[in-house]
């Protein structure tokens, strides 16, 4: 029963995720920079966090005046993240940006490489050779849609990934002991002072607050800062870990489908070839190495009891 509801969260935390660029994208059709899209989705985030964490109570749990700023600057990942993605929007569609974001697995295996000196198992390197053969399909470059789009979306495309894998590693390191809620809050502070610290110049187009900006602005909050970090931290540890990164990837085709549905973007059958290749690449990065070990250890007690025979 605990497993189940592990897993309903979790893939709600994701599919929430999925819709965001949804409402990036209404944000730019309305016109708003990507200034004025971040700095009030931050503010709304930061206050419905914190209301939450205040109304909960009982936060403060292993939080130290030594880890309250890791924990922020960690945060500042998700701002850097939000403003590489959404800034992806703004010259890609968002089915592409998407794409791009999603490369954040494999970079993920190579932060692993590099900063905890963990080697790739050669199933893991199969994954990661995979998603880039998926990503080839799911661009459409076979068919020339990429042609014509500015280098600067890719590039921020790409950043997003990056960004958003680096808040991954770091985020499993930096006060895990902290109360989730409570660390979540100070992830989005340290969020918000980065995207005002960066935007500063776009404070003052904000106001008046116009019902569109902040009907952009909180959706992309509620389905990207707000909700998923609560659904995962209810399901997440009713799950086991590679479990939970398998059914995050639902992410994907969730945000592919809500722009082809929502906002009218073309989806072609070999770009969903390239997704489904994606999945099934994370599925594989997850659950190979247990088959693996699986197989082993069942060899082992074959050729044990053959022995004892």
């Amino acid at each position: 029963m605990k497993i189940n509801k592990g897993v309903f969260f979790v893939l709600l935390g994701a599919g929430c995720f999925g819709f965001t660029p949804v409402f990036a994208k209404l944000g730019f059709g309305h016109g708003y920079s990507l200034g004025q899209i971040n700095l009030v989705q931050m503010v709304i985030s930061f206050l419905l966090l914190w209301s939450i964490a205040f109304l909960k109570g009982d936060g403060t749990k292993g939080l130290t005046k030594k880890n309250i700023i890791p924990i922020m600057i960690t945060g500042c990942f998700i701002g850097l993240t939000s403003i590489f993605y959404y800034g992806a929007m703004q010259y890609l569609p968002a089915s592409l940006a998407i794409i791009l974001m999603f490369q954040f697995v494999w970079i993920g295996i190579l932060f692993e490489w590099v900063f905890n000196k963990i080697k790739p198992a050669p199933i893991t390197i199969f994954s990661i050779v995979l998603i880039l053969v998926g990503v080839f399909f799911a661009s459409n470059i076979l068919n020339g849609d990429m042609h014509g789009l500015p280098i600067k979306g890719f590039v921020m495309g790409i950043l997003s990934a990056f960004t958003y894998a680096a808040f991954i590693f770091f985020s499993g390191k930096v006060a895990v002991d902290v109360n989730p809620l409570t660390r979540t809050s100070l992830m989005v502070t340290g969020s918000t002072i980065l995207v005002f610290i960066l935007f500063m110049k776009d404070i003052p187009p904000v106001f008046p607050l116009e019902g569109s900006l902040v009907t952009s602005a909180a959706g992309v909050s509620l389905f990207g800062a707000v909700l998923p970090p609560l659904f995962y931290a209810v399901g997440a540890p009713l799950i086991s870990g590679g479990l939970a990164n398998i059914l995050t990837s639902v992410e994907l085709p969730v945000a592919i489908l809500s722009a082809s549905i929502i906002l009218a973007e073309t989806v072609k059958a070999v770009q969903w070839l390239g997704i489904v290749l994606i999945l099934v690449a994370i599925v594989l990065n997850e659950i190979g190495p247990n088959i693996i070990r699986m197989k082993k250890r069942s060899k082992r007690t074959i050729l044990h009891q053959h022995n004892k025979n």
